[in-house]
């Protein structure tokens, strides 16, 4: 199929004003295909050709202006339209679409659990022409009239107030302007919970067999809904555009959310039937802010074309971590995202994909380049760079400029040259220079500090490799009196990066501090090193750090060092081993550990020494078991419950769990840890295939499915690693979900001999795969059937020659790019 270019983009919105399309679906025609009726009036402004796309299982007719078109002529799901003359036009199109199992245009999904089928789209970035014919590109925004028809058990939810006529019909309110990829359409056999809120209808949606844990949360989800839509009214002038705000959760999706005006989609994990901590409450809490503010960031005001992706990205991800700390009652998320999220960017920006917040159009030349560009670039690098706008502008200032922006541009669209001069209408600071250093440029600059005694005083001297400016938060700490390993703030104070030579720099009172900590507060991007002096004393103190950020700033640093090659990995889990018992904070906690299991036990040491690096990951875990057998920390303790059932090499402990049902002191096994406990045992070749099915049999539900998938493959048997391959690449069977499980399974740290075959066989068979189901699956097939635990020299020549094919589809070269650089930094640090 062909790919929208920039250039046809731009040609097309010339000549086209598009006022309105009039969508018709039936969804009662069976399991494979609905029906689909489009007719869209718009005007041509001069003489001259175009086209309209439709990707369809059969069309049947379109018609121009009343005259009947060739239906023959359709070819790469475009439909040419030539000939226009000037002036009005409707074009009606009718054909029947085929259903998704990949999770875009009208994914279908049918609930293990009871049988109960559910439809939905997700028509981001390009899959309108999915469901139905559209003029598709960002900036040919109109109105919508939706009518579905649908089985008449069923609930249709729009972008708009949606309206029964009896026998299953259902009209959606008519929506004001907006682009092709946020129209939504929701059916099935909803649970709802429904309530008002400033005068508008507000609802939570999910399958039937979820109702018992959305009822559960559906307090909590209402109150951050609410609490987030009163504090963006406090913050934007322009009130919030749509008519009502649903929000559904929906199975089978690809990404965290999709901001649909007036009908937000999550991922249904976010209605949790398991125990959870309080920092993943926090992240679906953040989930919820983000969409909501992308009704101002992407849904009033939308991108002219995709090089401007970080206008509703990095926006909505900035805004959705600064208002729940606001509005709610978790109070510091920008630890978890300084943890967690940052390093999704810092990871991105080091790899040779890297781009810069805002590229230039010409790097983002069609809508197949632009699908690239959802990374943690356009996200966590965004935000961290607009957080550190707001510490340089000021919030009153930024708030002014995003304003403005939003009143001069509402139900239109924008560029990044409109938001830098509505910024800097409400500034007298050189705006422009900061977004040329900041969103134009890639990498990340290090700051390292050079404290010096000075007297009966000292200085400090803050070396940057980079380029960008930097005002960032410098914290002083020494070692307590009492106490020699605890650290103790001794005064935070702010600097400019670029600042005085080491000659003109300042002098503070006192002795040089035991430790200089640069970017305390973690207001800035950037890799933070630390003298030798305050690394021997943070390595001795980090625990007693009085700020989680703080805490975050010195694992980051250790992070990056550990990455970069100059700190052994062993002794990260050697200060992960003597702090994380005594650290309070949950983020902080989840995010070392996750880094400790998931890159340096798994990717970072050699099969050798695995064993001893596990040994001490479950011995860093039973302590922070015995310090939580009281109960006040459930989060801390669960935490440490799923670490050591990863890290498990041996069977019997976790076995126990398994057959009683419970970790002794709490918690009860619920579906999540069952299924963790089964998939450790499969991989370590201490269960069957009858004891899956037995607990299959237990939990039916469709994460049951996935989990008992995940088992399957981990089996270190010959045929359970030919069956699993073959589910993945030899049908196209799985669904989204089903094949991610299945490779999450089949990938086994300790299973890399009897897995060798396959990493080679994955540098034909993925990019076939991709080829065939396109770019969601393409993604899936790189990101997770990838052999990331064949760490060879052989494993990445392979990777390399099939990087230099030309058939490669850009989702999967994408997902090569950065598996084989995550490799090659392995292979680094491995020293092999």
């Amino acid at each position: 199929m062909s790919v929208l270019t920039r250039d046809e983009a731009q040609t097309r919105a010339a000549l086209l004003d598009v006022h309105g399309y009039t969508v018709d679906l039936d969804l009662t025609r069976g399991e494979e295909t609905f029906a689909s009726r489009t007719a869209i009036s718009f005007t041509a402004r001069a003489a001259g050709d175009t086209f309209v796309e439709l990707k369809p299982a059969a069309l049947h007719s379109a018609t121009l202006d009343g005259e009947p078109l060739d239906v023959a002529r359709l070819t790469d799901g475009r439909l040419p339209l030539t000939g226009l003359t000037a002036g009005e036009h409707r074009l009606t199109v009718e054909a029947d679409m085929r259903y998704s199992r990949t999770g875009e245009g009208m994914h279908r999904f049918t609930d293990p659990s009871d049988g109960e089928t559910y439809v939905y789209t997700q028509l981001f970035l390009d899959d309108v022409q999915r469901v139905f014919a559209a003029f598709d590109q960002p900036d040919l925004k109109s109105v919508f009239d939706l009518s579905v028809t649908a089985p008449q058990e069923w609930t249709v939810l729009g972008n708009g107030v949606a309206t029964p006529h009896g026998d299953g019909r259902w009209t959606i309110a008519r929506t004001p302007r907006i682009s092709t990829y946020l129209v939504a359409v929701a059916a099935g056999p909803w649970h709802s919970v429904t309530t008002e809120h400033a005068g508008l209808p507000f609802g939570l949606h999910c399958r039937r067999s979820l109702a018992p844990h959305l009822e559960a949360d559906a307090d909590e989800l209402l109150d951050i809904t609410r609490a987030c839509y009163d504090r963006y009214h406090e913050k934007f002038d322009e009130p919030y555009p749509f008519d009502s705000y649903d929000q559904a959760f929906v199975p089978e999706f690809n990404a965290g959310a999709m901001e649909n005006p007036g009908l937000v989609t999550f991922r249904d994990e976010y209605v949790f039937r398991s125990a959870v901590t309080d920092t993943q409450r926090q992240t679906r809490a953040v989930t919820i802010a983000h969409e909501m503010a992308h009704m101002w960031f992407g849904d009033l005001v939308t991108l002219q074309w995709w090089d401007d992706i970080w206008l509703n990205e990095s926006f909505a991800e900035y805004m959705g971590y600064q208002t729940v700390a606001e509005a709610t009652r978790f109070a510091d998320p920008w630890t978890d995202f300084g943890i967690a999220r940052k390093a999704w960017g810092y990871d991105a920006d080091q790899r040779p994909s890297t781009h810069p917040v805002a590229p230039d159009p010409e790097a983002v030349p069609d809508t197949a380049s632009a699908l690239l560009n959802f990374d943690g670039i356009s996200y966590a690098k965004g935000a961290s760079a607009l957080r550190q706008l707001v510490t340089w502008l000021g919030e009153k200032d930024f708030l002014a400029g995003i304003n403005a922006h939003f009143t001069r541009h509402r139900f239109g669209n924008a560029t990044l040259a409109d938001f830098i001069d509505n910024l800097a209408s409400a500034t007298d600071r050189d705006v422009h220079a900061w977004a040329d250093a900041w969103l134009r440029t890639t990498g990340i600059d290090t700051l390292t500090p050079e404290p010096v005694t000075e007297g009966s005083g000292w200085r400090l001297t803050v070396h940057r490799d980079g380029s960008r400016p930097h005002r960032i938060t410098v914290g002083a700490y020494d070692h307590d009196l009492v106490e020699p390993t605890r650290l103790v703030p001794r005064e935070d104070f702010e600097i400019d990066v670029p600042g005085p030579s080491s000659d003109d720099a300042p002098t503070h009172p006192g002795r040089r501090p035991d430790l200089v900590l640069l970017n305390d507060h973690d207001l800035s991007y950037a890799k933070v090193r630390l003298d030798a002096a305050s690394w021997t004393a943070a390595l001795a103190g980090l625990s007693s750090l009085p700020r989680p950020l703080s805490r975050t700033v010195v694992w980051n640093a250790a992070r990056d060092m550990v990455r970069d090659g100059v700190l052994a990995p062993a002794a990260y889990l050697d200060a992960a081993r003597a702090h994380l018992p005594h650290e309070s904070d949950l983020a902080v906690v989840q995010g070392v550990l996750a880094f400790a299991t998931t890159q340096i036990t798994d990717r970072y040491l050699a099969d050798d020494d695995r064993p001893a690096a596990l040994a001490l990951v479950t011995d860093l875990c039973r302590d922070i078991l015995r310090r939580t057998e009281d109960g006040n920390a459930p989060g801390l303790r669960l935490t440490a419950v799923r670490h050591f059932i990863a890290a498990a090499t041996q069977p019997d402990g976790i076995r126990d769990w398994f057959d009683g049902g419970s970790v002794p002191g709490g918690p009860d096994l619920d579906p999540e840890l069952r299924w963790s406990i089964l998939g450790r045992l499969a991989a370590l070749g201490e269960t069957d295939e009858a004891a899956i099915a037995a607990e299959l049999a237990r939990d039916t539900s469709a994460t049951g499915q996935e989990g008992a998938a995940r088992c399957r493959a981990a089996l270190p048997t010959p045929d359970a690693k030919a069956a699993a391959w073959s589910a993945l690449f030899d049908t196209d069977d799985l669904s989204n979900y089903l094949f991610t499980a299945t490779a999450q399974g089949f990938w086994q740290p300790g299973q890399t001999d009897l897995t060798a075959p396959y990493a080679t066989r994955f540098f034909t068979d993925a990019p076939a795969l991709a080829t065939r189901r396109g770019p969601a699956l393409a993604v899936a097939a790189g990101r997770h059937a990838f052999p990331r635990f064949a760490a060879t020299p052989e494993t990445l020549r392979l990777g390399e020659k099939t990087l230099a094919e030309d058939a490669l589809t850009p989702a999967l070269r994408r997902q090569l790019t950065d598996q084989l650089d995550d490799l090659r930094r392995a292979l680094v640090i491995r020293g092999a």
